[in-house]
């Protein structure tokens, strides 16, 4: 397919809205043009012309350049119109055929992490999930996903019934006391994603990396799911990878920053 045809100036300035957007804060001419690849004084004069825009603002005292007003604009407008759902919807067809196991999305609900998308692997095993189930907390990579990111007010409470429902079952796999719990989603957080083995459901793996929005809170679970002799339950592994790389870049298209 023949490339079509653009305006190579507006490309190339761009290199300087995309530098200001990474940076931690305010940059000087000199470094902003050295990490869009550019002279300082080429760099100046599309800073110039996206002064004029809005696009950039520059502080007076200290010269050094930040993204300006009509930018914040334009960020603000596209993350009103961004669906986390139809976003990952759309990506989830060709992380499954590149994973070769079912994946499922996941939001939270009213009652907790609920499903709301599958996508079945053409070898996938049989597992008993439908479109709409909540998930338990402690027992499944969604759930625990869930809780390690969702605030404590809202999660301390539904721990409590399953710690409960956990010990008149006399379960030893999973927590037992709110501590134990705590100490598990610790390690969620630290890993960055939840995995059970053979925890929810007899020879089934788990993984469940979580997706942040603008504001760092959690929107979306993406979920991955296979039989113990064939999914990779690896940290760092053949599954492993390509989710957290889904996960963090839908994570950064919704406007988060680590």
């Amino acid at each position: 397919m023949k490339e079509r045809a653009g305006i190579q100036s507006v490309e190339v300035g761009f290199a300087l809205l995309d530098v200001l957007s990474r940076a931690a804060g305010p940059l000087m001419l000199r470094d902003l043009a050295a990490a869009a690849g550019m002279s300082a004084a080429k760099a100046h004069r599309y800073l110039v012309s996206f002064q004029r825009l809005q696009l950039v603002a520059q502080d007076l005292s200290s010269t050094r350049y930040d993204l300006g007003p009509a930018a914040l604009k334009l960020g603000l407008a596209s993350l009103s119109r961004l669906d986390a759902v139809k976003l990952a919807r759309e990506r989830i067809v060709p992380l499954m055929e590149d994973i070769g196991h079912t994946l499922a999305l996941a939001v939270w609900g009213n009652h907790g992490p609920t499903i709301v998308h599958w996508e079945e692997s053409p070898q996938s095993v049989t597992v008993n999930l439908r479109l709409g189930d909540v998930m338990p907390l402690l027992t499944s990579a969604t759930g625990r996903c869930f809780a390690a990111y969702v605030s404590k007010e809202a999660i301390t409470p539904l721990l409590k019934e399953e710690i409960a429902r956990a010990q008149r079952q006399g379960r030893t796999d999973v927590p037992t006391t709110l501590a134990q719990a705590r100490a598990q989603l610790d390690e969620v957080r630290q890993r960055g994603m939840a995995r059970v083995v053979d925890t929810l459901l007899p020879g089934i793996v788990g993984f469940c990396a979580p997706v942040f929005d603008s504001d760092g809170h959690i929107a979306l679970g993406v979920v991955a799911l296979g039989a113990t002799g064939t999914f990779d339950a690896a940290w760092g592994g053949a599954v492993d990878k390509p989710l957290r790389a889904a996960a963090a870049q839908l994570s950064s298209d919704l406007g988060y920053r680590p």
